[in-house]
């Protein structure tokens, strides 16, 4: 017998303020489509991520509109929907909250078919040490993080491992990037996991990105002696910093402080200072670094063709002198003062 009861509550549309029920023909609801279940990948791929304050969640209950749409979870870890009201979503994973929006609706309809889908994650706070240029705390909010696709969802501002080194200044060019330790404290598990990003930039034998969560811990260790690496490839790639700074005085045309690539060669240092006047003593450029130990340490260079084959660090020096000096000091007076007193002490 055809229950009319059961059949209004079934195409009952629901408001803020008033139930709107309105009836259909038999045909019609036997045609309507059947929602696509969702990938087992993408299920098994969301269900490790705990929701908290600040995430934002898609949620789509078919063929209900008014409680299909966005919701941001509040400081105190509750979502809001129409006539059920507040609901817990913080310490849930998709799967459980929709579960429980099942379970909450039964009430008012009939077999409701929900969905959550996680499009927006919540700022977590990192910390990044090691070999890179600014350690310390980070915060990798949906601004500065990048978008993740799993399976046909596209989660915006995942907070990646690579984009942590990336806001932490980048890599500096002692970092040994094969043995990067992440550890994880979260549920009492405090294993490191070890990453290396080597492969990422030097075969196709990428490791996948790895999704960071608040608390996590980054530690990039120091490159040793026995250990080989190219340099110049990890300085083009997105793990360095953007540019490194170098000072070029002297006789170039536009003396100073510059911002160079970190895989720059003295020549291009000096090219991107103007390139070098007419009285500049190309045979014999002094260059002044400061070692791993802290010492500083002076070469002389012939840039007489522009070329070289070293790769600039940040704080470099390079000093041109003029043709006719005697001395590099001669030829710098007038562009670097406050240097003055340190190139004496190297009889400069």
């Amino acid at each position: 017998m055809f229950d009319l009861q059961e059949f209004q509550k079934f195409r009952c549309s629901v408001t803020l303020a008033v139930v709107f029920c309105t009836a259909f023909p038999l045909s019609t609801i036997a045609q309507t489509p059947f929602p696509p279940e969702r990938s087992s990948n993408a299920v098994t791929e969301r269900s490790a991520y705990i929701l908290g304050p600040g995430d934002q969640v898609d949620i789509t209950v078919f063929d209900y509109s008014e409680f299909t749409g966005a919701k941001v979870v509040l400081p105190d870890g509750t979502i809001t929907l129409p006539l059920i009201g507040t609901v817990s979503a913080a310490g849930k994973t998709t799967e459980r909250l929709a579960q429980e929006l099942t379970n909450r609706l039964a009430s008012l309809l009939v077999k409701p078919v929900v969905t959550v889908n996680l499009t927006v994650l919540r700022p977590v706070l990192v910390n990044v040490a090691g070999e890179v240029q600014r350690p310390g705390p980070i915060q990798l909010s949906s601004l500065t993080a990048t978008n993740l696709t799993i399976g046909s969802n596209t989660i915006r501002g995942v907070p990646t491992l690579s984009k942590a080194l990336t806001e932490a200044g980048g890599i500096t060019q002692n970092a040994d990037i094969r043995q990067v330790t992440l550890r994880r404290y979260g549920a009492g598990n405090s294993q490191p996991i070890i990453v290396n990003l080597w492969d990422a930039i030097s075969s196709d034998n990428a490791p996948p990105e790895l999704v960071l969560q608040d608390g996590d811990s980054i530690y990039v260790p120091r490159l040793t002696e026995d250990k080989a690496i190219d340099r110049r490839l990890v300085a083009k790639s997105s793990l360095s910093p953007g540019t490194v700074r170098v000072r070029v005085v002297g006789e170039v045309k536009k003396p100073g402080e510059i911002q160079v690539p970190p895989d720059s060669s003295l020549s291009s240092a000096v090219a991107i200072a103007g390139g070098p006047t007419v009285d500049a003593r190309l045979r014999q450029v002094a260059f002044i670094r400061m070692n791993e130990q802290g010492r500083v340490v002076r070469q002389t260079v012939d840039l007489q063709n522009l070329t070289d084959t070293y790769q600039v660090q940040d704080g470099d020096v390079i000093i041109i002198s003029k043709k006719t000096s005697s001395s590099i000091i001669d030829g710098i007076g007038r562009v670097l003062s406050p240097f003055t007193g340190l190139l004496r002490l190297f009889g400069l």
